[in-house]
């Protein structure tokens, strides 16, 4: 009898299998709308088709375009990458906390926890700081999850305090004792030089080529990230400037963003903000991106001008965040991946 993996997924066999996560990712669904129900959150739809889909450098995006009429010039769109630009507008609107769980699309990722279409649970709340967030989402996973979550041998047990760790702390304990706020200018640059000597110094030389993003990134995940989100929770708080995205830098130390990432099981969970309030910051942190992101890659998409227009109209002081809803589901559910946890999905054909 074939096995269930290599047949089709609308085969009986192929949905028997999977059957069980798949209602214990509807049951996740519903147990989060009744978590932010209760905490007086409103659950809101923004559109997928966009005229930006984010601005992270990093991203590829899925292209499409819309004619107003058949045979009308095309105007380009794409599909989202994340629903945080269009719920800021709803905040500088005054729709006061809310919560989405959008679909979104990311090109170029396919991997056991990455899909190039899946979901993301995204909620922003003003008024609250960063370490009330962290206490909310602590809060969130002990209500969603079973006690104990465990992927790929990794187990944690989330009845224990979640860690909260500083990214400059986590440097000191796990990349040989290196100072990377010592290498981050008071303008919030990166400084490439001084991250190859400290570097050296720890005994962790630089490869040919690498800027400071570049041995900034390999450092975080073959030292750091190894070892975050394993007995307990882990929270890695207060982001170096250059990585600061939509983040606040902290008035107490300028080479820091007001920025936290969770991990749990060994997995990255979500990303979340202070967010930047500061239209005319924003502006030159999106022209700088926009540049870098075509010196890469030679492609992009302009700058968002309606969502800069919201921001200097004066968004809240707010905290948000984005959690990966497919790899929650996995936790939930124990599988191997985040295709254990999907109904269908037609990103196994393009492998």
């Amino acid at each position: 009898m074939p096995d269930p993996a290599i047949l089709p997924e609308w085969h009986p066999r192929r949905l028997a299998a999977r059957l069980p996560a798949l209602r214990r990712r509807a049951r996740l669904l519903a147990e989060t709308r009744a978590f932010f129900a209760a905490r007086g959150y409103t659950e809101v739809e923004t559109p997928a088709l966009v005229p930006a889909p984010g601005m992270e450098v990093h991203l590829a995006a899925f292209r499409s375009e819309f004619r107003p009429m058949l045979g009308g010039e095309a105007v380009p769109l794409w599909l989202r990458t994340s629903p945080e630009l269009a719920i800021k507008r709803l905040l500088v609107a005054g729709c006061g906390p809310v919560f989405e769980i959008a679909r979104v699309w990311r090109n170029g990722e396919t991997s056991p926890r990455h899909a190039p279409e899946f979901t993301m649970l995204e909620w922003y709340r003003p008024g609250v700081s960063l370490d009330a967030l962290m206490d909310e989402t602590e809060a969130y996973l002990r209500a969603v999850l079973p006690p104990r979550v465990a992927a790929a041998g990794v187990e944690t047990d989330l009845t224990l305090p979640f860690e909260r760790l500083s990214v400059s702390e986590a440097f000191r304990r796990h990349a040989g004792g290196l100072d990377i706020l010592a290498t981050v200018g008071a303008d919030g640059s990166g400084n490439t030089e001084a991250l190859h000597a400290a570097a050296r110094a720890a005994g962790l030389p630089p490869r040919a080529g690498e800027n400071w993003e570049d041995l900034f990134f390999r450092l975080l995940l073959e030292r750091v990230e190894p070892q975050l989100g394993r007995q307990r929770a882990t929270f890695l708080t207060h982001w170096p400037a250059p990585q600061a995205a939509l983040a606040r830098r902290d008035p107490a130390e300028p080479r820091a963003a007001l920025r936290f990432e969770l991990f749990a099981a060994g997995i990255e969970l979500a990303n979340a903000f202070d967010e930047l309030t500061d239209a005319a910051e924003q502006a030159d942190r999106f022209a700088q991106d926009v540049a870098e992101r075509q010196r890469l890659y030679g492609e992009g998409w302009p700058v968002d001008g309606d969502f800069l227009a919201a921001l200097g109209h004066g968004m809240p002081a707010t905290a948000g965040i984005a959690l990966g809803f497919d790899r929650l589901a996995m936790l939930a559910a124990g599988t191997d991946t985040v295709a254990g946890t999907l109904w269908l999905g037609a990103w196994p054909y393009l492998l």
